[in-house]
């Protein structure tokens, strides 16, 4: 996915370059300048992130990243307005996601991402802060806005695999490219949320097994 917040590494924040015009500065004090504000930006955000990872969205402040990153609230607020727009800066990319595979069978590609999505779950960072994330869209609309994108970054590599298999005829079109995604990550998002049982390799080749079969 995600999704994310790049390691994320391949999931972690993003740093966002900011050059404000300057009149008759130096451009070797513009160029240090820059410097310290990136270091900031990238200080603050790495901050919000770690906090999301211990305890959520809940357990972000401002007074805490302020305290934690090191930087002034005041500085903090001249980039991010409020606290819901650095928990949007912060997690906009917290899963990018993988390549579309091409196997050459709609089976080969749903798992090969269907191990890749597992692997995540196992390991990386976001999988504890989308749940949050989720039961804050339900109140907030622009982090309604972020679960909206995070979501479509995780399944639109599972929804290109299946309409490009029902091009080629290689998926019956009586089961849409959503109904069979939803049937593939359906039991992996089970068992990382609820059933908190392993998602091996064995279990993920058969989530892609009964979803064929039942499509």
């Amino acid at each position: 996915m995600a999704i994310p917040c790049q390691s994320m590494i391949r999931y972690g924040p993003v740093l966002l370059e900011v050059k404000p015009e300057r009149t008759g500065e130096q451009p070797e004090m513009a160029d240090a300048t820059d410097k310290r504000v990136q270091r900031s930006k990238e200080a603050v955000l790495a901050s919000t992130y770690a906090l999301l990872s211990e305890a959520g969205i809940g357990g972000v402040s401002m007074d805490e990243v302020s305290r934690r990153s090191g930087v002034s609230k005041t500085t903090i607020y001249r980039h991010w307005p409020s606290r819901s727009a650095l928990l949007l800066a912060a997690c906009a990319t917290m899963g990018s996601p993988p390549e579309v595979p091409d196997t050459g069978s709609l089976k080969g590609d749903l798992e090969a991402l269907a191990s890749d999505l597992a692997e995540q779950l196992r390991s990386a960072r976001w999988p504890a802060i989308l749940p949050s994330i989720i039961d804050a869209a339900e109140r907030d609309p622009e982090l309604a806005t972020l679960h909206a994108g995070l979501h479509a970054a995780l399944m639109t590599p599972f929804l290109t695999v299946a309409k490009r298999a029902q091009a080629r005829g290689d998926a019956p079109a009586s089961v849409t490219p959503a109904e069979l995604t939803a049937s593939v990550v359906g039991p992996l998002f089970y068992r990382r949320w609820f059933s908190k049982e392993p998602i091996g390799s064995d279990f993920v080749a058969g989530a892609v097994a009964r979803a064929l079969k039942t499509s």
